[in-house]
């Protein structure tokens, strides 16, 4: 149950997750959800480890150690010619064939939250601000940038591979993707 908890925890991102959520996903009491919690904190309170578990009043979130922000600093502030992991590129991908689109659709496909790969992204300029969504809250719409397209070769969006999209499915699985590039 403690596994299940920590990848909860892990998976909710910058937004955290509730005690409430936890209890009803887990069906468990609320007194067995706060001696796992009191568990793993203590275990992410170890010396050795560079993540900790915090609750902030009903949030539950992880996060990196203060100690180490040297180092997380220099992560965030290495240069361009960096590497983009699979999550980048899986949220870039995303992005260039549903822009413009909002954070939150992007997370919906993706199964997990984005917001450290979208202002990665537009740090790098692979992708830019066009304005706001007429949704509630009107969240901000991403697409590609041009420097996108010159990084990868292409001179337009047209360049990108046709993808087919399997719209037949009635639940999302967060572990495969339901694009598929056509032959």
């Amino acid at each position: 149950m403690k596994a299940a908890i920590e990848g909860l925890i892990f998976i909710s991102g910058d937004e955290g997750i509730t005690k409430e959520q936890l209890i009803s996903i887990l069906e468990i009491s609320f007194d067995d959800l706060n001696k796992y919690l009191n568990e793993l904190i203590n275990d992410y309170n170890n010396s050795d480890r560079g993540m900790q578990i915090k609750l902030f009043g009903n949030v539950i979130k992880m996060m990196t150690k203060e100690i180490h922000k040297e180092y997380y600093q220099k992560l965030a502030n290495l240069d361009d010619e960096t590497i983009l992991s699979q999550g980048a590129l899986e949220t870039l991908a995303i992005i260039a064939y549903n822009g413009p689109i909002t954070r939150v659709a992007v997370d919906q496909i993706r199964g997990v939250n984005t917001s450290y790969l979208i202002r990665k992204l537009l740090d790098r300029d692979f992708i830019k601000d066009v304005g706001r969504s007429d949704a509630p809250g009107r969240p901000t719409l991403y697409e590609i940038s041009d420097k996108f397209l010159d990084y990868f070769g292409l001179s337009s969006l047209e360049d990108l591979p046709k993808i087919n999209v399997d719209t037949s499915e009635e639940e999302i699985d967060l572990f495969n993707s339901k694009y598929t590039e056509e032959n």
